[in-house]
């Protein structure tokens, strides 16, 4: 099996097809990079996004928590990625507050 490429500068994209909203990459983003958000065609009425890309660290936790292979994170060699800030740190905490659903 090959590696997978990222698409053009995304640190991080899902696989709408495989992930089952479990919401277990969203619990373990450190930097509010990924939220729930609600969408009526799936079974469970959401769908995990990547709703700020710019905060992303590159940090692979989402991508190795998610059960179905759902989620994957770019390689340090084709991305820079961002250093957590105190603001995506809050912005992380607000979403997990919120039942992991985007603010």
């Amino acid at each position: 099996m090959g590696l997978l490429k990222a698409p053009e500068n995304t640190p991080v994209w899902v696989n709408e097809d495989r992930c089952k909203a479990c919401d277990l990459c969203v619990s373990v983003c450190p930097s509010g990079t990924l939220a729930m958000c609600f969408d009526e065609h799936r079974v469970l009425g959401k769908m995990v996004k990547v709703i700020n890309p710019e905060s992303c660290i590159g940090c692979q936790d989402c991508e190795l928590h998610c059960p179905d292979f759902a989620i994957a994170v770019a390689d340090r060699k084709e991305f820079k990625f961002a250093k957590i800030t105190e603001e995506a740190k809050q912005r992380a905490e607000a979403i997990k507050a919120n039942g992991y659903m985007a603010l």
